[in-house]
């Protein structure tokens, strides 16, 4: 055998021997009551998850605005490997390309709060070998997701025992007339009442030390970069324990294909911790 053949050879062996050890990516069908309709999820699970006789922790990954449930899996493809290296599931809902994650009041047929802390959670736990437990469970995402994933944990802290976010919307009152908020509020002109209550940064007290894992990420070039400023030093007067990074970057995949390694070290972390 040549040289050549042997190195084809061996490089079709490792091709081979990665591809049987990735983890497993599955796009699911969801059934949402609260909407009466069916919703996507890609869910990846660990390459031993099947011969593996242990219940895995899950980490919900949230989308940003105008996205849906396949943006993690396309434009972080450092994603792949994550479920395999850091041992856990990895959910990806679709959270409509507006819904903010809030149970809308203004929008009877957008109830995504309901869908991701409630009936995703179910159906996953009923589906898969996962830790039935808020020390087994973690929700992070990106822009409008991590807003989202924030809020949602806050108000859930039953579900979720971490939180993060990237880039996160985390104070919604400077921005309203953007990214279709409106829609879904009422407008801060007429419902005010309504933005100050479902923005991040008027939550906190319903959380306490330690009550929740929290890590916050933000590009200082990132419009929402003041916001997270802000919030960050809201929770260090209130001594609320947290993770907080800011490293040159803007709203981009650029930057969230390296902030979501800080956020699957700090979940890992969480998960081992609480075992």
């Amino acid at each position: 055998m040549s040289r050549l053949q042997t190195f084809v050879t061996s490089l079709f062996l490792l091709i081979l021997i990665n591809s049987v050890q990735a983890a497993k990516i599955d796009t699911v069908e969801t059934y949402s009551s609260s909407m009466n309709k069916t919703i996507k999820a890609v869910v990846m699970t660990p390459s031993n998850y099947a011969s593996s006789g242990k219940e895995f922790p899950v980490l919900y990954l949230l989308h940003g605005y105008s996205g849906n449930y396949a943006d993690w899996v396309k434009k972080a493809p450092s994603i792949l490997e994550a479920a395999d290296q850091y041992q856990m599931i990895i959910v990806c809902p679709d959270g409509n390309y507006n819904s903010w994650y809030w149970d809308s009041p203004a929008d009877s047929k957008s109830k995504y709060e309901t869908y991701v802390a409630n009936e995703l959670v179910k159906w996953v736990d009923s589906k898969y070998k996962t830790v039935k437990d808020r020390s087994g469970r973690g929700i992070t995402g990106l822009s409008m997701g991590g807003h989202g994933a924030l809020y949602l944990a806050m108000r859930h802290q039953d579900v979720f025992g971490a939180a993060g976010s990237m880039s996160g919307g985390v104070d919604i009152r400077p921005f309203p007339k953007n990214w279709d908020m409106a829609s879904k509020l009422g407008t801060y002109a007429e419902q005010p009442e309504r933005w100050e209550q479902n923005t991040v940064i008027n939550m906190l007290h319903l959380i306490t030390a330690n009550s929740l894992a929290l890590i916050i990420d933000c590009g200082t070039e990132d419009f929402f970069y003041r916001v997270n400023e802000n919030l960050h030093q809201k929770m260090l007067e209130r001594n609320l324990p947290h993770d907080y990074f800011t490293r040159p970057g803007a709203h981009n995949w650029a930057y969230w294909n390296n902030a979501v390694i800080y956020q699957l070290v700090f979940m890992q972390r969480y998960f081992n911790k609480v075992k």
